[in-house]
């Protein structure tokens, strides 16, 4: 039995009906931001659906099935379908209808993907890593300060299917900033998957920006006057969400790279251009956290530092006050020993003179320690 015999047998997708079922949940249900942690009201992973011939919106079909039929007919412009966390069954009869590589499927469906492309046939498939700053009033050790999701993208020479994971990275600003340029939509599947691309980047460089705000207060509290007394937790929770912020970024590099460089057909020459500045964009990105690696071991090697100097500071008060105190403690000492003859024990001025010199040997040691900075 064929794959697709295979996906109408389990989902039940595979007939028309259920397509048409799925076209009409994306035409019924209202335009809504999904970076809301609330899912659609009408529980669809479909967010939007819309048909576009050069540049504009065109007259969509009956439902999803009609739509795509009327693009294929014509030869002219392409479908962008929207999805938000869809399942197994949702994504089944989609999956039939343009015919997508099963491995590209479940990698869409499960996500927790590496940024890759990948090419199956006459269709490109992209995983993206979205990020977000996750706002604070204070840094601590526990303070979550990066979050991420995940955009796929199949592209093919008449469609554009999103798949979005997490509650942020909304695609509804960006469907806009690219309806207002007609010019650029018109070049088809691909300019949607640069803008996309483009789209992430500049999320990855708002999110350093953020980062690095975080990372000046905590080099600047580290290095103020009780800066020993810094929480070393703070640098290491950095530390860590830096690590997640290398994650999503790094491995994109050469997926974009493989873009501007490489033929592919589903990408236009013109936007190979595009993909290059996104590279570049992305290199800064990359250069930036790098950076941020380094600044942070610095400032976590010099507070390493302050306080081993601070516990220096406080043997050497310690020790010196411990010189201070051993002098009348050997001088009781000896007069404690309760022996019957012993020098000036009855004389009448024994105890002021042993006094006496208690306290200047006593004041000697703790100017001369004073003076040498112990105390």
């Amino acid at each position: 039995m064929t794959m697709a015999g295979n996906l109408r047998k389990v989902t039940g997708f595979g007939k028309v009906g259920g397509l048409r079922n799925v076209a009409r949940l994306a035409r019924r249900r209202p335009r809504v931001d999904l970076s809301h942690p609330a899912r659609s009201p009408l529980g669809s992973s479909v967010v939007n659906c819309v048909n576009y011939r050069d540049g504009i919106r065109a007259p969509a079909g009956s439902d999803l099935v009609d739509t795509v039929e009327r693009v294929r007919k014509s030869g002219h412009g392409f479908v962008w379908l929207g999805l938000h966390e869809p399942t197994d069954q949702e994504f089944a009869g989609i999956a039939e209808l343009f015919d997508l590589h099963p491995l590209a499927v479940e990698d869409a469906i499960e996500a927790h993907q590496r940024p890759k492309v990948e090419r199956y046939g006459e269709t490109l498939f992209a995983v993206f890593k979205t990020v977000c700053y996750v706002e604070h009033e204070e840094l601590t050790a526990t303070s979550e300060v990066v979050n991420t999701g995940e955009i796929m993208v199949f592209v093919g020479r008449d469609f554009v299917i999103t798949v979005r994971h997490g509650r942020h990275g909304s695609l509804g600003p960006l469907r806009e900033e690219l309806e207002s340029d007609p010019g650029q939509l018109a070049k088809g599947p691909s300019a949607v998957l640069h803008a996309i691309a483009d789209h992430v980047v500049d999320d990855y460089l708002n999110v350093i920006d953020a980062v690095q705000a975080d990372i000046d207060q905590v080099e600047t509290d580290v290095f103020a006057e009780n800066g020993a007394r810094a929480d070393p937790g703070r640098i290491y929770q950095l530390k860590r969400e830096l690590l997640e912020l290398k994650r999503a970024v790094v491995p994109l590099g050469r997926p974009l790279l493989e873009l501007a460089d490489r033929p592919v057909p589903v990408v236009e020459p013109e936007i190979q251009a595009y993909f290059r500045d996104v590279s570049d964009h992305l290199l800064r990105a990359t250069e930036q956290i790098a950076a941020f690696d380094e600044l942070l071991n610095s400032i976590l090697q010099a507070h390493l530092a302050q306080v081993t100097v601070a516990q220096n500071e406080d043997m050497r008060k310690i020790t010196a006050w411990a010189a201070v105190i051993a002098v009348p403690t050997m001088v009781c000492g000896v007069y404690g020993m309760n022996f019957d003859h012993m020098p000036e024990l009855h004389w009448t001025f024994g105890y002021p003179l042993v006094m006496g010199v208690i306290g200047i040997a006593c004041l000697t040691l703790y100017r001369g320690f004073r003076r040498n900075g112990w105390l």
